[in-house]
């Protein structure tokens, strides 16, 4: 028997990802696989039931299915409507939100978070963090520039010349690449600046200087790791010099399972030529400014500060596309003549199941 994937409504206030696209759902029947959509589940990426139904999916009740695929952590209500047994995939935030995969290990759900994909050279297909951050960093980039009082490119008019802005990108992963390249694309001067060394190279392989401070923190599995006090310390003295020089600030700093590092301090802001812009992508971790408030855009000493919560969400047609290839990627991994069978020994699948039945 054919498995049984199912796809409900995002709930989260102001999502409009969905878990699967049309063009995905075609390819996973072709496998033999049956999917079914919750009416309207489409709605916010302006996908429409019809075109589901035209890909080869039913429109129905999802939570029955044997797996059941959604972008966002479960409610408790809907975590109530999966049976023992079912597989559940999505983003499960099982650092931030250990109540969840509590309540889901409770419900007999086997749970597999897409943020805990390893971050291997064969899951990256599976990756869906940096599939979205690289919808975050670009949008970081197109807000900014909304919220500055100068021109990116450099402009050559009759009445002068005006200087390119100038843009620092403070931690470099798949968002801070994605914000330097847009930023380069815009023709500002752009620097980016890591404590893990070894970005160095991709940083200056999309056109950005490379910002040297002397403090370094290579972590593993591709993060940093949490700074010393003493590191931190005489990083935010470093940083507040480096920042005045700077237009515009991008910051994407994140240390899993633990708060967002300060990397711009209230002094350094403060240092900032009035007009300039922080765009904060850590607010969901409490951010890396001082002065950010999580999903809100403020001015402080003349200086705006934005810190957008879910941002791949406010692009949702391209977001939901990627996003719903990472879905396909890690399910054909569990898929064996249509049915879904998980292999525990396999290194992908067992690092990112977070609750799984005894």
């Amino acid at each position: 028997m054919s498995a049984l994937i199912g796809v409900p409504r995002e709930s989260l206030a102001g999502e409009r990802r969905v878990a699967l696209v049309p063009g995905v759902v075609t390819r996973l029947t072709a496998r033999g696989v049956e999917v079914v959509i919750e009416k309207d589940a489409g709605h916010g990426a302006l996908i429409s039931d019809d075109a589901f139904v035209e890909a080869g999916a039913t429109i129905g009740d999802p939570w029955s299915a044997d797996v059941v695929a959604k972008v966002n952590p479960p409610a408790p209500e809907e975590i109530g409507r999966l049976a023992p047994g079912t597989i559940l995939l999505g983003f499960l935030a099982p650092l931030s939100q250990p109540e969840t995969v509590r309540a889901l290990r409770a419900a007999g759900v086997v749970g597999f978070a897409m943020e805990s994909i390893p971050r291997i050279s064969r899951a990256q297909s599976m990756d869906a963090l940096s599939s979205q951050a690289n919808v975050s960093g670009y949008k970081a980039v197109l807000l900014a520039a909304t919220e500055s009082t100068r021109f990116f490119p450099m402009l050559t008019t009759a009445a002068g010349t005006v200087k390119p802005a100038t843009v620092l990108v403070l931690g470099v992963g798949v968002a801070g690449l994605q914000a330097l390249a847009t930023a380069r694309r815009l023709g500002a001067r752009t620097t980016g600046y890591d404590v893990r060394p070894e970005v160095a190279e991709q940083v200056r392989s999309v056109g950005a200087k490379w910002l040297d401070l002397g403090v370094e923190a290579a972590g593993s599995g591709g993060y940093a790791r949490a700074l010393t006090d003493a590191e931190q310390a005489a990083q935010q003295q470093k940083l507040a010099e480096a920042i005045s020089g700077f237009d515009v600030v991008i910051t994407t700093a994140l240390v899993p399972g633990q708060p967002a590092p300060e990397l711009v301090t209230e002094a350094a802001v403060r240092a900032m030529r009035s007009g300039s812009v922080v765009v904060d992508l850590a607010g969901e971790a409490g951010g890396n400014c001082a002065l950010t408030q999580p999903g809100q855009t403020i001015v402080a000493h003349d200086v705006t500060i934005a810190a957008p919560l879910n941002l791949p969400a406010t692009m949702p047609e391209h977001a939901s596309e990627l996003y719903a290839r990472n879905i396909q990627a890690l399910l054909e991994l569990m898929l064996v003549d249509g049915v879904v069978q998980p292999d525990f020994s396999d290194e992908v699948l067992a690092k990112s199941c977070v609750t799984k039945e005894d």
